[in-house]
């Protein structure tokens, strides 16, 4: 496979910050979120109110520490051997020969949407798009992430490929959940983005987990109202 850096992603797009929600841009007249946002939703709704809305700070976890050193040193790597190369480039190359990109910007300001996707793999007959993570299991909030990865991705281009969303081990080559980023797939993202800017609108409740092991672990237990 071809190592490629695409280098003509930033848009030239209409950006404000929202005036209530840190992280929230409002583009093209419209809400839009961090997609790994939607990894803390499934966590705990409640989450993202203290941090975002309510603006309350707490350090780091020794975990997501640990995970931004291992990401950092392999994207110094894959930089060692990669090439630069346009998005549009990139996507004609990988029509004959199978390409590599790490660290790609996707945003769709039609589905309020922005992030950056660990790997993609783009080869004549699909995109893998791939999402690293520390462990070895498939939560649903994951998978939301990554479904809404391929979103993002799949809004961005005008090709046929069949798209499929992935999630791998951390540092290792083992990937272990993927699907095909179908009609379901997409449904189903698009009603999880659709309940996110429900809690911008202030129209539905921010809804704290159930698992009070969670809550023993989080960070922001001693904001919670709820314990």
């Amino acid at each position: 496979m071809e190592n490629k850096i695409i280098t003509d992603l930033n848009k030239d797009l209409d950006i404000k910050y929202h005036p209530n929600i840190k992280g929230v841009q409002i583009i093209e007249g419209k809400n839009n979120f961090p997609i790994s946002w939607l990894n803390q939703q499934g966590y705990c709704e409640y989450q993202l109110y203290l941090q975002y809305f309510q603006g309350v700070k707490v350090g780091e976890t020794q975990a997501m520490t640990t995970g931004t050193n291992v990401h950092n040193q392999l994207e110094k790597k894959f930089q060692e051997s990669a090439t630069p190369a346009t998005f549009e480039e990139v996507l004609e190359f990988s029509k004959t020969e199978k390409t590599v990109t790490r660290e790609m910007f996707v945003i769709s300001p039609e589905y309020g949407i922005r992030g950056f996707i660990d790997e993609i793999w783009m080869t004549p007959e699909e995109f893998v798009i791939i999402d690293d993570k520390p462990g070895n299991r498939a939560y649903g909030s994951t998978i939301n992430q990554v479904r809404a990865y391929c979103l993002a991705f799949k809004n961005m281009i005008n090709d046929k490929r069949k798209i499929v969303g992935a999630l791998r081990q951390r540092g290792t080559d083992n990937i272990f959940w993927s699907e095909e980023f179908d009609e379901d797939a997409q449904k189903s993202i698009k009603f999880i983005i659709d309940r996110m800017n429900g809690l911008f609108e202030g129209e539905k409740p921010f809804i704290k987990t159930k698992n009070p092991n969670k809550c023993k672990s989080c960070r922001f237990q001693s904001y919670c109202i709820h314990d």
